[in-house]
């Protein structure tokens, strides 16, 4: 099974990239929601170390930005115990898709937590900042405060492209993606 990490800024469709493969996604984000939706083993452990900011299950999510705000501290908290148990989804995930010739890791702390491994294709989405802030501000609750929070966590964007083995370009259009994933696929199949 052939690995491919998607890499990138936030907001510049390394989800959308990583569906436009075709093989199977394992998406954090999307995991970290269900989590606050479903795990009350991951509510009562955020509630314990966090109970000025995490009142009631499901998990709102405006509980977790108000908590990232206050102060640096609690995103480090919010992190650790989410990412334990990203890593079990994500272990899962690729038991049950051992037998697939390619998965998708859309992890936006793929590097940062060392979920990579040696052998993994990486794949950097390159977009243009104005646009990435464009999509952004565009999306409903967008805090900017909390964007520079998540950025202050994640490697740099050089340090992800240097480490990456493959670029895609994204200009937000469906041909340019298209193109890129087919180019890439005839390198590594």
């Amino acid at each position: 099974m052939t690995r491919i990490g998607i890499l990138g800024d936030i907001g510049s469709g390394k989800t959308y990239v990583a569906k436009s493969f075709g093989y199977p996604v394992f998406n954090a984000d999307n995991e970290v929601a269900k989590l606050y939706k479903k795990n009350r083993k991951v509510f009562n452990k955020l509630k314990k170390i966090l109970p000025k900011y995490i009142f009631s299950f499901p998990i709102k999510k405006h509980e977790i930005s108000n908590a990232i705000l206050a102060n640096d501290i609690n995103l480090k908290k919010i992190v650790k115990i989410v990412h334990f148990e990203i890593r079990k989804k994500m272990n899962i995930f690729l038991k049950n898709n051992k037998g697939k010739k390619i998965v998708i890791l859309d992890i936006p702390l793929l590097l940062e937590n060392k979920i990579d491994k040696k052998k993994d294709i990486l794949i950097f989405v390159q977009s243009n900042k104005k646009d990435v802030l464009k999509r952004l501000k565009k999306r409903p609750k967008f805090n900017v405060r909390l964007f520079k929070k998540f950025k202050n966590i994640q490697l740099s964007l050089d340090y992800k492209k240097k480490k990456s083995h493959f670029i895609i370009k994204n200009n937000f259009t469906q041909k340019t993606i298209k193109k890129g994933i087919k180019n890439i696929l005839k390198e590594i199949i």
